[in-house]
């Protein structure tokens, strides 16, 4: 099916205006004021919605194989084009672990049978895998990623001549979780006899604290500075760590680069209160001066994408004494609804929401056709009513763990179209039967 969008309200490589979308055979066939088409197409009004490029999650797990009772490839791929996301860069710590590259193509073999949204996955790193992780092919494969800190599906690398190696050898992206082990291993033990079993939830920022993020990420900077090498350090969650990065250099021309994860801008340290371990992540949520201070830093350019980090758990898993409940959280149904939030109450421009999460992923990992509303690329495209309320309830999710951190929030948009591939894959929704692509990258 070919469509032509007429009269949305484009926000595109930072300008907004008016215009139509003529798409064809998949991809942006023609962008224009007037367009007029002679043969049968499907015609969509798109007067007073704005449209934008399809999100670009670059972290996400989506938990297949190993841990489907948590989520799967099908169930959290259509919550991410539900909410917008055409495009995910997926996780190793699944179960087994991405560690060879056939474990790896497995899961693109599970992706092109199952996956509602454009695809990659990380190849993942142990302390003796390396000769594995530098057969992983640049053009096919978004990146290596390398657990600097235990967590969920511990594949925790610490052995210094495997970091130092991998620094050296590495021909591609490297994204890194940096929290020091064993700082937040003497957190624990320091809290665990202060506390005992009234540890909870709001000791998990003292735990995997400051210290722990920034001695972690600050190893991770020296070694890429030192064998320039691509570093991407996910997830900051503390002021301290902005320090670490660039806001002049030109995306393109960075070497180190840096992600915000929603749920750090969100969520402060007194919302453990309420939310307890349903926003336990890591790295924690910390104070209300780190988010301020992260805010700050988005706005100011020191952040090159935003993602999700969506990692859901069962709630009976989050529901365990905070010691045996798992870290992390589902947030990709609504992540460009907590932009376009923000958005609404001018606390960022829309033209920067798509530069963070379009643009800037799909430049930062030089990735062929996407990211962008221009002539040539596949469609990915994502129409928005900044007019229709949407309040978050269990009968509106679409995770398979049932639950999220937004229940009973209202976001003051909605999503009414999602395109992938030049396809309507989610309309008001309804889900349609289009499955995604593998992504593919400029070396």
């Amino acid at each position: 099916m070919n469509y032509l969008i007429k009269q949305a309200l484009i926000t595109n490589e930072g300008k907004t205006f008016v215009c139509d979308i003529l798409i064809k055979n998949g991809r942006i066939e023609k962008i224009a004021s007037g367009i007029d088409v002679k043969y049968k197409i499907q015609e969509i009004d798109a007067d007073g919605l704005w449209l934008l490029p399809g999100v670009i999650d670059d972290q996400v797990h989506f938990r297949e194989p190993g841990l489907t009772h948590k989520a799967d490839l099908s169930t959290e791929s259509k919550a991410a084009i539900a909410g917008g996301t055409t495009s995910f860069m997926e996780m190793p710590n699944t179960k087994p672990p991405t560690l060879t590259q056939e474990l790896l193509e497995q899961k693109y073999q599970i992706a092109s049978q199952k996956s509602f949204a454009n695809y990659s996955f990380f190849m993942g790193v142990s302390n003796d895998n390396l000769d594995e992780v530098l057969k992983t092919n640049p053009k096919k494969v978004c990146g290596i990623k390398v657990f600097m800190g235990s967590s969920t599906g511990n594949m925790l690398v610490d052995n210094e001549k495997t970091l130092e190696k991998l620094f050296a050898n590495s021909h591609m992206l490297i994204a890194t979780h940096c929290e020091d082990e064993a700082t937040v291993k003497n957190n624990l033990e320091f809290y665990q006899k202060k506390y005992g079993n009234q540890l909870s939830a709001e000791h998990h920022p003292l735990i995997r604290s400051h210290e722990a993020c920034y001695l972690s990420s600050s190893k991770a900077a020296a070694l890429a500075q030192k064998h320039q090498t691509r570093l991407h350090i996910l997830h900051i969650s503390t002021a301290k760590e902005i320090e670490l990065f660039d806001n002049q250099t030109p995306l393109e021309k960075k070497k180190i680069t840096s992600e915000i994860c929603i749920h750090h801008l969100a969520f402060n340290d007194q919302d453990y209160k309420t939310k307890g371990n349903f926003i336990k992540w890591n790295p924690a949520v910390k104070t209300e001066e780190d988010q301020k201070a992260l805010w700050k830093a988005v706005l100011e350019g020191y952040f090159d994408v935003a993602a999700t980090d969506h990692a859901p758990h069962t709630f009976e898993e989050k529901s365990l004494p905070y010691s045996d409940a798992p870290s992390g959280g589902p947030l990709v149904q609504h992540s460009l609804l907590y932009w376009l939030h923000q958005v609404n109450n001018h606390k960022i421009s829309i033209e920067k929401v798509v530069q963070l999460t379009s643009h800037n992923p799909a430049i930062l990992f030089r990735m062929v056709d996407r990211g962008f509303i221009r002539e040539g690329y596949w469609a990915d495209l994502v129409l928005v009513n900044p007019h229709q309320k949407h309040t978050v309830s269990k009968d509106n999710l679409h995770y398979k763990c049932g639950w999220s951190p937004f229940e009973g929030f209202t976001f003051d948009a909605s999503i009414d179209i999602t395109f992938l591939n030049g396809q309507m894959a989610y309309s008001k929704g309804q889900f349609f039967d289009i499955i995604g692509q593998r992504l593919e990258f400029f070396v």
